[in-house]
């Protein structure tokens, strides 16, 4: 029971070293504000609420650490006791916040800084549902199926998708069988950082950390994420924001 125990603590890591080149150059989109707070603040705010994650780590622009540091500390936040430094690309930036981590018998939560409408119940439910699926290691799980090594959040597609080449249509693709995918991400420490250890030494790069877990034979469930759990790419994403946050009824429209 002690181990098991140990297998549901959460560290959560939070990309936010994003540049934000839609949004006008020199922007750094995570400290864009939404109705006054940086998205990254929306994001991290959530996280603090859930038990299950002891500990928070951002990873921001090298020379955005020490303002990030001050921003997080005026927040009150707890559970953020180290920073990692963003790399190239948000797969190096993942890696550097999978570093920092000491505890390898945890779980690990990746989200995006720039999904700040997430909301707690979504975080537990990815939570639980790798918790549920815990098994030690050679066992099978009450469904006599192998451990899973991480969940993810998805939501039906509502567009039908072609694939193309030079501008021509090859073929239409089957909408029942696609998912658009979101975080939070959650998988067992020691799966995600395999994936991205393997990664590194084949240079292989993707822009979602459950497919890096898929490509090395790690089992991915799914489960429904929410439409309102967007990503914030350009400036049109924070209208949308801006809008569902003003359906809350718990958060005064913005203005």
């Amino acid at each position: 029971m002690k181990d098991l125990q140990k297998k549901h603590r959460v560290v959560a890591v939070v990309p936010a070293a994003g540049l934000g080149k839609r949004f006008g150059q020199g922007t750094n989109k995570p400290f864009q504000t939404l109705c006054g707070k940086p998205l990254v603040v929306w994001s991290i705010s959530e996280l603090e609420k859930v038990p299950e994650i002891v500990e928070i780590i951002p990873v921001l622009k090298e020379d955005d650490m020490a303002s990030g540091q001050k921003l997080f500390d005026e927040y009150g936040f707890s559970r953020i006791k180290k920073i990692a430094p963003g790399g190239k690309e948000r797969q190096d930036s993942v890696y550097n916040g999978l570093r920092l981590i000491d505890d390898e018998d945890c779980m690990v939560l990746i989200h995006d800084g720039v999904r700040p409408l997430v909301e707690k119940e979504l975080i537990e439910n990815t939570i639980k549902e790798l918790q549920s699926a815990f098994s030690p290691s050679g066992m099978k799980n009450k469904a006599g199926f192998k451990a899973i090594d991480g969940v993810i959040p998805v939501v039906p597609l509502k567009d039908t998708v072609k694939e193309a080449d030079d501008g021509v249509v090859k073929k239409t693709l089957k909408r029942g069988t696609l998912w658009a995918v979101q975080t939070p991400q959650v998988f067992h420490y020691a799966s995600v950082l395999h994936a991205y250890e393997k990664a590194l030494n084949d240079g292989y790069f993707a822009t979602d950390d459950a497919a890096l877990v898929e490509r090395y034979g790690g089992r991915v469930k799914i489960i429904m994420g929410s439409y309102r759990n967007i990503k914030i790419t350009t400036p049109e994403d924070l209208e949308i924001a801006a809008f569902f946050i003003g359906k809350r009824p718990t958060v005064k429209v913005c203005g």
